[in-house]
């Protein structure tokens, strides 16, 4: 009930509302909150720490200020590098083909001239990568367990709730403590190759480092399982596929960076007020609460026009600012690039790709797709198809 709420609220820059807080719906307003770490913090009442510090522990970026956070960021940066994330992707941490078998396959039966679950896919492709993470061979049955342990975790949060219930908590720390044993031997043993030795070697101890794969799961999981279908779908209804999947990709990060901008893969940021302070003209207290609706405000810039101006305020607000901005970015972009890699070959000789049949999911934290169709259109792959 709070989502359609909040969204009723676009066309006010601020507002108060009852057990939610002061909700922000302006783009620069919201930078200027994220910017000050002084006076807005992820830690306190109403903040992201109530959510999840109970869950994963006091030590995880999620929950993190200062100095601490600071350390943390740098001790986990080479994770995140170019070169780390395409080996991720690609599967050399954990032994297996990652994402890369199930790509494979959609881009056979596509060729074949079938229909993919396009969604169905992704969520292979994240499993794959969830696997990685926690040092699981990506086995068909491995994924699809580590999608649905993250999932019935994020799925318990509301935004009218400040915290978990402590039957909630209970149950998501079993999910996550299951979810992570293989990473815990991967880090007792110190094997470099995969993410929790890496992090060993990083000098992150065990709690921290079980803490930080935890956040990936969680975070990380949604967003890009949210995200592709929608690109797909926006990329086709507005006319911009085949510039998306064109040879070169000159186009493509700026349909990607727009498609984000009107799907909000986080549709909401959390700040607990640590000092007195003034947010749009409106006064708050130490230990109220700033709901920064992200989707309202980019939203706010206008509808999907890859070829439009960016607003400075708007751009990458999605991902958050300043000492908070999304460290798993590169990781979802590799993600998204994989997937895009995959398609673009297909669309060529006449070739189109195709959006048909569409599903959304229920009970989900960000909107997303529970099924969306690909297929290709036009002379070859009637061919084919033929």
């Amino acid at each position: 009930m709070a989502y359609p709420a909040v969204r009723a609220l676009r066309h006010r820059p601020v507002a108060r509302v009852p057990r939610v807080g002061l909700v922000v719906s302006d783009a620069a307003v919201a930078r200027e909150v994220l910017l000050d770490v002084d006076r807005f913090s992820k830690v306190g009442p109403g903040s992201p720490s109530d959510l999840w510090t109970p869950i994963l522990g006091p030590s995880v970026l999620l929950n993190m200020e200062g100095a601490e956070h600071a350390a943390m960021r740098r001790a986990l940066g080479p994770i995140f590098s170019p070169r780390a994330v395409r080996e991720l992707v690609a599967g050399r941490e954990s032994g297996g083909p990652a994402m890369g078998g199930a790509l494979a396959e959609m881009a056979a039966r596509l060729d074949a001239g079938g229909t993919v679950d396009l969604a169905a896919v992704v969520a292979a492709q994240a499993g794959a990568v969830i696997c990685g993470l926690v040092g699981l061979p990506p086995t068909d049955a491995a994924v699809r367990e580590s999608m649905a342990a993250a999932q019935a975790v994020t799925g318990m949060v509301r935004l009218h709730r400040r915290r978990l219930t402590t039957s909630q908590v209970a149950h998501a720390r079993r999910v996550l403590e299951e979810l992570t044993a293989p990473a815990r031997d991967a880090y007792r043993a110190g094997d470099e190759s995969t993410v929790p030795g890496r992090m060993r070697g990083l000098g992150l101890s065990e709690r921290e480092a079980m803490g930080a794969v935890g956040a990936f799961v969680l975070t990380g999981t949604e967003t890009i399982q949210s995200f592709v279908p929608r690109l797909l779908a926006i990329a086709h209804d507005t006319g911009w596929m085949e510039r998306l999947l064109a040879s070169g990709g000159e186009l493509r990060r700026p349909v990607v960076e727009e498609a984000l901008r009107v799907t909000v893969p986080t549709p909401a940021m959390l700040r607990s007020v640590r000092a007195d302070a003034v947010v749009g003209g409106h006064r708050v207290h130490a230990g109220d609460r700033v709901v920064i609706a992200t989707v309202n405000c980019c939203r706010g810039a206008g509808a999907f026009d890859p070829g439009a101006a960016v607003d400075p305020d708007v751009r990458h607000l999605w991902f958050g600012a300043g000492p908070h901005f999304c460290l798993g970015m590169p990781l979802a972009m590799a993600q998204v690039d994989a997937v895009l890699d995959t398609l673009a070959p297909l669309a060529t000789g006449g070739r189109r790709v195709v959006v048909g049949r569409r599903r959304p999911a229920r009970r989900v934290l960000v909107p997303a797709y529970r099924g969306l169709e690909l297929s290709l259109a036009g002379p070859q792959a009637s061919q084919t198809g033929a």
